[in-house]
């Protein structure tokens, strides 16, 4: 997936609802792929978005760092394995978190 700007409270666009979040990232085989940004957790000083293809509730999400940069927030890989084994255990725990409660 490509890096793309996200359409947040922080974005400074006025010609957009925040209701359904909904970005559009370019797969590997450079398909579009309209995504809903589901929820963003933090892990340490960093902040991670899941996303979900809309309307396909079978495939798989993405979870991406998300970075803040002069023109607003932006979407980006998790490239190293360290960070992405720590975000993947974060991730897991606010998921067990979230099936107790």
């Amino acid at each position: 997936m490509s890096d793309k700007h996200v359409h947040d409270e922080n974005c400074n666009h006025d010609d957009h609802e925040h209701e359904e979040l909904t970005l559009t990232l370019t797969d590997e085989d450079g398909n579009d792929v309209e995504m809903v940004l589901v929820e963003t957790f933090d892990v340490g000083e960093k902040l991670y978005a899941l996303l979900l293809e809309r309307g396909n509730p079978e495939a798989d999400g993405y979870i991406m760092r998300l970075e803040e940069e002069e023109d607003g927030m932006v979407l980006a890989n998790i490239e190293d394995e360290a960070e992405w084994k720590a975000v993947e255990q974060a991730y897991e725990e606010l998921v067990a978190h979230s099936e107790e409660g």
